[in-house]
């Protein structure tokens, strides 16, 4: 349903109703009502971040494609559903007279490219191929810096030695306490001697790498976000959201995030291209 577009919750239940084949593959007794469906919906993101980490752990546990000694992070700003609330009327708490649907979990963030933005920032983790290793869905003005810093123990763990980003996540604090755990957050700007100062050992890295690291950052991992939206129809100005509220967006992003897992592992297996929208949907057709 997520790949159609059936979003709202009285749709969904329309669509299993009509389909009753959907019914017992889920091994669901009787068709949900609309609020069940809703409830459960807002209620999947922990699952879903836990199952998009299990799935990327699984693939490199049994010698997979997508290695993840070097992994890149990024942000990505989703519009929210609805009208806009602008900045002065969300600080004061008030909704001006007519505007309806306003998203008010939803906030504002500056981003690079498209501007200021109201909505959503997916924070993801990726690895040179574009192959999501974790999540992380917040209001458009949490930092990102923050955010990375949430995922540092789940990535030593999985043997990250390296963390791509841009310069949004400049931090030397930050980047200090990622090398006392010898793992480099390499930023656009970081020479090779600061690198491998930073590690306090014999140069791990050479010129080359830490070249090709930073000159890769945009491939890598910029395309995942390109690929999501075209997976979840969220294509136009801004990639506006077909979901209201934090906990539906959350898991409406984390379902895309799931699909585009498969798909490249499902491409991967048959020797078709990872990055081709066409041939990830039809993994499921």
């Amino acid at each position: 349903m997520t790949l159609k577009g059936i979003t709202a919750m009285r749709a969904q239940q329309d669509y299993l109703f009509h389909h009753p084949i959907w019914l017992a593959r889920c091994r669901l007794p009787r068709c949900p009502s609309h609020v069940t469906l809703g409830r459960r919906y807002k209620a999947l993101t922990p699952t879903l971040e836990a199952f998009t980490e299990y799935v990327a752990a699984w693939h490199l546990a049994n010698g997979g494609y997508f290695l993840q000694e070097v992994v890149y992070e990024d942000k990505s700003l989703f519009r929210a559903a609805g009208p806009v609330w602008h900045q002065k009327d969300r600080l004061n708490n008030e909704i001006s007279k007519g505007l309806r649907g306003v998203d008010t979990t939803a906030t504002w963030s500056k981003s690079g490219y498209h501007g200021w933005v109201y909505g959503y920032g997916l924070h993801l983790t990726a690895t040179h191929s574009g192959f999501p290793v974790m999540f992380h869905v917040e209001p458009a003005n949490v930092n990102e810096r923050s955010v990375l810093g949430t995922k540092k123990e789940k990535l030593i763990d999985r043997g990250t030695r390296c963390i791509v980003v841009d310069n949004g996540y400049v931090d030397k604090k930050r980047t200090a306490t990622f090398a006392e755990s010898d793992v480099l957050l390499l930023t656009p700007k970081t020479p090779l001697d600061e690198a491998n100062a930073l590690l306090g050992a014999a140069p791990l890295y050479t010129a080359t790498q830490i070249e090709t690291y930073q000159k890769t950052r945009k491939t890598a991992i910029e395309p995942a976000f390109d690929l999501l939206s075209k997976l979840l129809s969220t294509t136009g100005k801004h990639k506006p959201l077909p979901v209201r509220n934090l906990a539906y967006v959350s898991t409406f992003l984390g379902l895309g995030i799931l699909l585009l897992q498969v798909s490249m592992l499902m491409n991967v297996q048959y020797g078709i291209p990872t990055r081709n929208v066409s041939d990830i949907k039809t993994c499921f057709r």
